[in-house]
């Protein structure tokens, strides 16, 4: 009877410990960490070069620090990160490609454990030297770090001359820091538009008997005389009279009330037409 007394102590007892020795290692193992990774449009997702599956992913992985790729199957540029996974927080990863990594964008959001039971942020934008703001107010230029923030939900703004703005949604958790990293997309340039060519036709005075050639209101030697012009002047050609041959010229620049200009006639015997190509400026 005492020997079987000993025997149950005994196996009771190796009970106990290997109870005691699981509930060490359950409470001591890290939680697993959370990972969200979304695209557009969906691509596949590899950690460590290993495929995990193809966006939207949302997945548990042991806390460490891997190397995230993001591969869309078109003609896009891929992505690459380093990506630090904290035991029971999630990491959230959103990626918009573009044609150049220049137009594509995206964040990382992740969180680092902290002393103390504060908020904190770290905002980091490409490019850098971007206004951040938070709930409204601005917190400076990126990158910027902000030692306590109220826990809970923020807006979260960037912006960047050239770049598109971007606002996200956050949430702070208190003892953790809040990491977000940023990528701005680059705003298309503008088109530049084709400098456009216009022909005008140009009356140059040839040498007259005189040494001048008048001008006169109406095509014709009947009409009255307003202006001499000299050999080598030139004059834009405003109209050629059908009956006399003589050549409707621009005097003077457009004014007010005088569309075409201070205008006359003269002969077109000592007179010759000639076409030039001018650029317009935009």
């Amino acid at each position: 009877m005492r020997t079987f007394k000993i025997v149950l102590f005994s196996v009771m007892a190796v009970i106990a410990i290997i109870g005691l020795a699981f509930f060490i290692i359950g409470y001591y193992k890290p939680k697993p960490a959370g990972l969200l990774v979304r695209s557009a449009p969906d691509s596949n997702v590899y950690i460590d070069n290993k495929l995990i599956g193809r966006t939207p992913i949302d997945t548990t992985m042991n806390p460490g620090e891997f190397t995230l790729k993001i591969v869309p199957n078109e003609d896009l540029v891929s992505y690459e990160a380093k990506i630090n996974l904290v035991s029971g927080i999630k990491t959230i990863v959103k990626r918009e490609f573009g044609q150049t990594e220049a137009s594509s964008s995206g964040e990382i959001v992740s969180f680092e454990k902290e002393q103390g039971e504060t908020a904190g942020l770290v905002v980091v934008s490409i490019p850098d030297n971007a206004q951040v703001t938070l709930d409204g107010v601005s917190k400076g230029f990126s990158p910027v770090k902000i030692n306590s923030v109220v826990v809970g939900e923020h807006i979260l703004s960037i912006k960047s001359p050239g770049y598109l703005d971007r606002n996200l949604t956050i949430r702070t958790v208190a003892g953790y820091k809040l990491t977000v990293l940023v990528q701005l997309p680059k705003l298309p340039d503008e088109p530049k538009e084709e400098p456009k060519a216009e022909t005008l036709n140009y009356v140059e005075i040839l040498k007259t008997p005189t040494g001048f050639l008048r001008v006169r209101n109406q095509p014709g030697s009947g009409g009255a005389e307003i202006d001499q012009v000299s050999p080598g002047d030139k004059f834009l050609l405003l109209e050629t009279d059908g009956t006399s041959g003589w050549y409707k010229i621009q005097l003077e620049a457009p004014v007010a009330g005088l569309p075409n200009g201070r205008v006359g006639w003269v002969s077109n015997e000592y007179a010759s037409v000639s076409a030039e190509v001018k650029i317009i400026s935009q």
